[in-house]
């Protein structure tokens, strides 16, 4: 898919949007997908050429800059964002994509990203194509994607940042309940956001990245690539070994780091006076000295942050889990991954959280410890476990080598200590000090620099799940 977006201050009517579609001339005809939430331009045949999603109120600073980046010449908060995403099937899909972004821009004034791609033409399109029969196949089955197979979903992205994006959300759901999987195929220029890398993470997914030539790898693991039987699998020699590509294997570690924080809250007492939210706000605030800037379901991450909002969006989706993303303000990079589920002890809140630092910028490891404290002793926490990486400080993935991050800190909540038994929990057998924080118990592991730490944390983890001899 090649993607075009309007950003505008005013928002896109219905009027606005018909004459954006007029750019594909009288030939083409409009048609609503998604129940209404996206409208198509479709060639005589009846092929998609242009989606136009549903436009997106955005309140959060610096989101377009983080996705789009800077000099995207973005509108003041609060601004519309308007995707209209174009087939790679049909040639004339681009420049008609391109010249209803432009129409939008003309009219409610904004910006169009990329800029170059803007025009206010008429892109006559086309009446007939041998590539009908794959584009039918995809319509069919109610999926906006570039090649669909008996296995997979494959999606082509060519943009600097590939987010979460509603689009893509609304693909890896509908993939999953076909039983198939959803293959990105990117140049390597391309990176993904945190929240896309870990909804790809794992099996049957896969980032695929096409590099010169034939060479195909995973962006993720490096693994060379082939088609074959419908999918992209993994090359393998005589001996069957996989092999990973020099260009994925062969990058320089960046001297950026990120400081992840990965915790469970549960809460016991459930009323309908529950405010969540709470914890990873205080997370926030303790390790960047401000609260999040923003949250939601998808990227652009476009609500102010809300805990009263997210309360109520949870509690209308409840038992089911709900997902939610949160981002900081622009001037520190952090992204959060929040899940919300209904458990047999209450109602848990994981929450990865994680922080941007450059070479001359020092990660707040002091900081770790005081917050363990306050969500042991104010926000009922089952366990947290802070690391170091050598990753981007703007928190995106390259298709590249990055090693993984390094334990500095494990926590256990008051709840677990007493399973365990305090004195069974004080005692590991390791070179550690652990620290009681209140009910709770905090094993400080290292600086972030020693793998072994990893080799540490497996130990103290097989210490506390054994049960302690009576008597």
């Amino acid at each position: 898919m090649k993607d075009v977006i309007a950003l505008t201050p005013k928002m896109p009517d219905s009027w606005a949007v018909v004459a954006g579609l007029y750019a594909g001339g009288p030939e083409a005809e409009a048609a609503g997908v998604n129940d209404g939430a996206v409208v198509q331009l479709r060639a005589a045949d009846g092929r998609p050429l242009v989606s136009v999603e549903a436009p997106l109120l955005v309140h959060v600073a610096g989101e377009a800059e983080r996705l789009l980046g800077d000099g995207v010449g973005a509108p003041p908060v609060p601004y519309w964002w308007t995707e209209v995403r174009a087939s790679t099937a049909v040639p004339e899909a681009a420049p008609l994509a391109g010249s209803v972004a432009g129409r939008l821009r003309m009219l409610l004034g904004g910006a169009v990203w990329p800029a170059e791609a803007a025009s206010l033409d008429v892109v006559p399109v086309p009446s007939a194509t041998d590539a009908g029969e794959v584009t039918a196949t995809t319509a069919e089955a109610g999926l906006a994607v570039d090649v669909l197979t008996g296995s997979t979903a494959v999606v082509l992205v060519d943009r600097p940042v590939v987010p979460l994006n509603a689009w893509m959300s609304e693909i890896l759901r509908t993939v999953a309940a076909a039983g198939l999987a959803l293959q990105i195929v990117t140049p390597p220029h391309v990176r993904l956001t945190l929240p896309l890398r870990t909804a790809l993470a794992g099996a049957p997914n896969r980032w695929v990245v096409q590099d010169s030539g034939n060479l195909y790898y995973d962006g993720l693991s490096g693994a060379e690539l082939r088609w074959q039987d419908g999918t992209f699998t993994p090359v393998r020699t005589d001996a069957g070994e996989g092999r990973v590509a020099e260009v994925f294997a062969d990058a320089s570690p960046t001297t950026d780091r990120q400081l992840i924080v990965s915790f469970r809250v549960l809460h016991e007492n459930v009323t309908d006076d529950l405010v969540l939210g709470g914890a990873l706000r205080t997370a926030w605030t303790t390790l960047t000295g401000s609260g999040p800037a923003g949250w939601g379901t998808a990227e652009p991450i476009n609500l102010p942050w809300s805990t009263g909002q997210l309360t109520a969006l949870a509690r209308e989706r409840s038992p089911e889990p709900t997902h939610l993303l949160a981002v900081g303000h622009p001037d520190r990079p952090a992204l959060a991954t929040l899940r919300v589920s209904r458990t047999e002890g209450g109602v848990a809140e994981d929450v990865t959280l994680t922080l941007g630092y450059g070479p001359d910028e020092a990660p707040p490891l002091d900081a770790v410890e005081p917050l363990a404290r306050t969500l042991a002793t104010e926000h009922g926490l089952t366990s947290m476990l802070a690391s170091l990486r050598r990753g981007r400080r703007d928190l995106t993935v390259p298709p590249r080598f990055e090693a993984p991050p390094i334990p500095l800190s494990f926590t256990l909540g008051g709840a677990d200590v007493r399973a365990a038994g305090l004195d069974h929990a004080l005692r590991p057998p390791l070179d550690l000090s652990p620290v009681r924080l209140g009910t709770a118990v905090h094993y400080p592991l290292g600086d972030g620099t020693d793998a072994q730490a990893w080799t540490v944390l497996q130990r103290l983890s097989a210490h506390l799940k054994a049960v302690p001899a009576a008597g």
